[in-house]
């Protein structure tokens, strides 16, 4: 996967939404890995783009009622196939992280990348979805520096309490064995 210098992924279908804004003078440093699912535990259907891009149907299902109004985004989703969408351009903030804070630093959004997998905290995660978040993962270091293995975390790690995903269906070992073989 190749990242231009306009922070788009050159591999990745694009969507781009009105959900975020410019980074304040900070660089980007952290990757932020998120699993989402609309409603949750159904995968394929048009309800994350939509969350996303700001036209979600909140009558659409009674699990969205708590969605109204949200505005939230993040840069990249992998869906259950490893097919990669990407919504904000790397070198802005997308709204992924909400209230965080990572090592004494809070808000995240300022200096992180949101990727967000389509699952649940509690499913396994699939082998196209590793593989694929494993060559994003490769880009993104190559193109920010200062993202390494140690500032590479879950939404749970930076919202304790808060967030829990991407959860215990998530593979660390088998995603890192993966990004640094």
């Amino acid at each position: 996967m190749d990242i231009s210098l306009n922070g788009l992924c050159t591999d990745a279908s694009q969507l781009p939404c009105t959900h975020f804004d410019e980074r304040p003078q900070q660089e980007v440093s952290l990757l932020v890995i998120h699993c989402i699912s609309l409603p949750e535990g159904h995968f394929g259907t048009p309800y994350i783009d939509d969350l996303f891009c700001g036209r979600l149907n909140c009558d659409a299902h009674p699990s969205f009622a708590s969605l109204e109004g949200v505005r939230v985004s993040a840069h990249c989703l992998i869906d259950r196939q490893g097919k990669v969408r990407q919504y904000v351009p790397f070198d802005k903030r997308a709204w992924h992280a909400g209230v965080s804070s990572y090592s004494g630093r809070e808000r995240c959004n300022d200096f992180s990348i949101g990727i967000e997998l389509e699952g649940t905290d509690k499913l396994p995660y699939t082998e196209q979805q590793y593989l694929a978040l494993a060559k994003l993962t490769q880009a993104l270091m190559e193109m920010y520096p200062k993202i390494t293995k140690e500032r590479i975390v879950g939404h749970s790690d930076i919202a304790p309490g808060r967030k829990t995903d991407p959860g215990e269906g998530f593979d660390w070992q088998h995603f890192f064995d993966l990004t640094f073989a």
